[in-house]
């Protein structure tokens, strides 16, 4: 097991959002996490990735573990492409760049700084990161943001590749990534429901 979360409750802004939340992900394996907007799934994803504590509950994880995307693609605009990749191999002590530069189409982006690619390009390059982690465990935000169809066939190539090492992911996404494999998280059921003022019970996530 990579992960395993035991009735687990998170909070944004100090209200619980999701609770009674019960799941784990086993070596190669990939777990989708779906939801209508605002029902928790970032919130959920940052306190898995240890960035908020749980208001309830258990997560059992290894340190050192987890690779985090989020919407932001963490890139420094004045570095290359390939500058900025071996920028984050250095800081986890990961894997050459050679593959991850591969794997999302960038070698002839690579002498290109960051801050002249466009959206699509900067998000590929934001996803080749994950290669160059070492990390066993990905938690993907929305991962296929301004991507086109083929830039996420490529991710789901990375995604298998990575799962056929023994890796998992955890990717929260509205869109159908290929990966019919992927077991689905349906965070609906967990959501909390206030009483509003006009009577209608409403989700707060």
């Amino acid at each position: 097991m990579v992960i395993g979360v035991r009735n687990l409750a998170v909070a944004r802004g100090g209200v619980t959002v999701l609770q009674g939340l019960g799941f784990a992900v086993a070596p190669g394996e990939a777990l989708i996490l779906r939801g209508p907007n605002g029902s928790g799934k970032t919130t959920l994803l940052r306190t898995l990735a240890g960035l908020q504590p749980p208001t309830a509950g258990e997560i059992d994880l290894a340190p050192e573990t987890i690779a985090y995307a989020a919407h932001a693609d963490g890139l420094k605009s004045t570095l290359t492409v390939a500058e900025n990749l071996a920028f984050w191999a250095a800081i986890y002590g990961g894997p050459d760049i050679g593959p991850a530069v591969q794997a999302m189409d960038l070698a002839a982006l690579v002498r290109r700084r960051a801050g002249e690619l466009s959206a699509g390009q900067k998000r590929r390059l934001g996803l080749a990161r994950l290669l160059v982690t070492g990390r066993p465990l990905w938690l993907l935000d929305e991962p296929t943001v301004s991507l086109d169809v083929a830039s996420v066939a490529l991710f789901a190539g990375a995604v298998r590749g990575h799962l056929a090492g023994g890796g998992a992911a955890i990717i929260a996404t509205h869109v159908d990534l290929g990966l019919p494999e992927a077991r689905v998280q349906d965070l609906d059921p967990h959501r909390v429901r206030i009483m509003v003022r006009d009577g209608f019970d409403e989700a707060f996530a």
